[in-house]
């Protein structure tokens, strides 16, 4: 039985983590993010290139609205290089966004989920507010 509906699961944005070694990958995964920048206009909130928060390794961050879910999450699919990509969307649970709601291109990263708020989190969208 579902429990939430769409109508009841308000989402404000979406995450897009593009995990990269930092030696080897980082590279690419500039380039991916630049390209998903110049054909959608999304944001591209910086590289880190060491364990932040739930992610593990190292990941550049697109933040980008839910209007843009259809363009830009099947160009990643397509065209991320082989990096693998966790897609989650910024509801009022940062916990169920990284795991149930999420969505990956590629392997699954194990996620430190203890680490995440019960509330929102992560930033949203510009123009956007909660």
């Amino acid at each position: 039985m579902i429990e939430k509906t769409a109508q009841s699961v308000a989402n404000l944005g979406y995450h897009a983590h593009i995990y990269y070694d930092p030696r080897r990958t980082r590279a690419l995964a500039e380039r991916v993010c630049a390209e998903i920048d110049e054909k959608f206009r999304v944001e591209i909130d910086g590289f880190r290139d060491t364990p932040v928060g739930p992610h593990p390794i190292a990941n550049a961050l697109v933040i980008f609205k839910p209007e843009q879910f259809e363009h830009v999450v099947p160009y990643l699919m397509l065209n991320r290089g082989g990096l693998d990509v966790l897609v989650h969307p910024l509801t009022k649970d940062a916990v169920e966004d990284h795991s149930s709601y999420a969505i990956w291109l590629g392997n699954p990263v194990e996620l430190k989920l203890h680490t995440l708020p019960r509330g929102r989190g992560g930033r949203l969208p510009g123009g956007v507010s909660a």
